[in-house]
């Protein structure tokens, strides 16, 4: 039985890879971080729930787990005749044309209620991994990309202040015909890892059906032997671009040994060029690697007919997919919930969405100017981003139409929860209610007031309250101060008394200036 909590966009990501891609379900376990019995179920369900891919525009989120796991979606019985793993594999080694698909025909026909193909493949395939064979690799054209960081940097300096700073070296390369590409950056973050990519599909003129990473953390969430989880951003780009990724598992180099030799070769025939030239821009050593890489693509092979440009143009160019027409906007996604305001956080700005979400998680889309906010792979509300701090975006069509029968939390409520601690907490409340244009917005402050009544006790944040109401320090940040100093627990300041009018023959009393015309002399 799957696991039905994992989201629904992830079991749309799996459709995809099934339908558009054909991948089979190992690739799509290791791209999607689950089992490969479970995408084999997955996809038996989507089938039995008599949809097809892909989704019409009605079907959501919300139909299609409805429909995929509904009571008649029952996982196949077990029990099933286990096959001989040790013959099959026999008759494969002796026979060179022996394939999975007729030797799962003669199971099935000895063994009617055995294992399906897929589970049959799959099972067959766990058993032989435990004699740790060594298998040799064979890419299709168009395939496959592995890409990964060279070892090796590049000072970069500063022709200003002299400042050395070391430039990363990204490679890609396609798996059939070796074809390379080579680009430096200053960082390995992930707008660099997502822009490197970017410009190598550009560089290629199409895009593979796979992209094979190593296991970095700027790509990979989690790195897993068995269940990689991809980072939001890198699975959108792939989706972008139509293809699927499959990171390399820890510690098996074997997985990516395309771009091992390729990194190989980049260092040995580019950067080892390049080590006595000293570089004052990033676009400067990035020329100066466009050149070097095209007489290394045009190099002839040692012990191969041709050269990788050869290759690429007959094996690789052809099968490769058309770029889209736009490339892909670089974009961070990041969870959050909805507070009792309506809002969502992002670098300590608040966005509205509809209030009808509060206390439910979202998902955050944000570029360097828009933001978008999705509920269940539905978006829900989208703004232009704004890089201010402390300031709220409001959608009026997002507040209700009565926000005080909304899940009562109201500024009457917040009031009355204060005054359980003291007048001057309730006062206080009511003077940060008031503060803003509306009053959801100062909901926040008014909950973090009052949980400070946990961690210091309410008779400190009554007292607290009482002088920040003295001293007009009527915030939040205020109280905390307070309370974190221990002036709550000093007297108070006297009031200053009121000083009486000085009273000389050469002071200038109030009749001097007239208050109607600003303060200008009376003539």
């Amino acid at each position: 039985m799957p696991n039905v909590r994992l989201s629904m966009r992830k079991i749309q990501e799996i459709l995809r890879l099934k339908f558009e891609l054909s991948l089979s379900n190992r690739q799509i376990a290791r791209s999607c971080s689950i089992s490969h019995s479970t995408v084999a179920d997955y996809v038996r369900r989507f089938r039995d729930s008599g949809l097809s891919w892909p989704l019409p525009e009605e079907v959501d989120h919300t139909v299609l787990q409805a429909r995929m796991f509904s009571a008649s979606c029952k996982a196949p019985p077990s029990g099933r005749p286990l096959p001989d793993w040790a013959a099959i594999h026999e008759e494969r080694r002796r026979y060179k044309h022996v394939t999975l698909q007729l030797l799962w025909q003669e199971y099935k026909q000895a063994h009617p209620d055995g294992y399906q193909y897929s589970q049959f493949c799959d099972r067959y395939h766990r058993w032989r991994r435990k004699l740790d064979l060594v298998l040799r690799q064979e890419h299709r054209a168009g395939e496959k990309m592995f890409v990964d960081y060279a070892g090796q940097t590049v000072p970069v300096r500063d022709p200003k202040t002299g400042e050395i700073s070391p430039a990363s070296i990204f490679v890609a390369v396609l798996g059939a015909s070796n074809y390379s590409f080579a680009e430096a950056s200053l960082q390995q973050d992930l707008a660099s890892w997502i822009s490197v990519h970017v410009h190598a599909l550009e560089y290629f003129g199409g895009s593979p059906a796979v992209v094979v990473p190593d296991n970095t953390r700027t790509g990979v969430t989690r790195a897993c032997r068995y269940e990689p989880d991809l980072n939001a951003t890198y699975a959108e780009m792939a989706k972008h671009y139509g293809m699927a990724v499959i990171p390399a598992r820890p510690r098996k180099p074997r997985d990516k040994a395309k771009v091992e030799a390729g990194v190989l070769v980049v260092e040995r025939w580019i950067l080892a060029a390049l080590r006595k030239r000293t570089f004052f821009s990033l676009a400067e050593l990035n020329q100066a690697i466009g050149e070097l890489l095209e007489v290394l693509n045009h190099r002839p092979f040692r012990k191969l007919q041709g050269s990788r440009a050869e290759q690429f143009k007959k094996l690789d160019r052809p099968a490769l997919r058309a770029l889209p027409v736009e490339p892909y906007t670089f974009a961070e996604w990041k969870k959050a919930r909805v507070n009792i305001d309506y809002h969502v956080e992002l670098n300590r700005y608040y966005y509205s969405v509809p209030y009808v979400l509060v206390g439910r998680q979202v998902e955050i889309r944000f570029t360097a100017t828009t933001l978008e906010i999705f509920h269940q792979g539905q978006r829900v509300a989208s703004h232009r981003r704004t890089h201010q701090v402390g300031g709220f975006t409001t959608v009026e069509a997002h507040r209700p139409e009565c926000h005080q029968r909304y899940l009562e939390w109201t500024p009457s409520r917040l009031i009355k929860w204060a005054s359980k601690t003291g007048s001057s907490t309730a006062a206080l409340v009511e003077k940060i209610l008031s503060s803003r244009r509306y009053p959801e917005q100062s909901y926040r402050s008014c909950l973090g007031l009052l949980r400070l009544g946990k961690s210091f006790g309410e008779d400190r944040l009554e007292a607290a309250c009482t002088r920040a109401l003295k001293l007009n320090a009527c915030s939040y940040k205020s109280v905390k101060s307070i309370l974190q100093t221990g002036l709550d627990r000093q007297p108070l300041p006297d009031p200053s008394p009121e000083r009486s009018p000085l009273l000389h023959s050469n002071l200038r009393g109030p009749h001097y200036f007239d208050s109607s015309k600003g303060g200008s002399y009376v003539h």
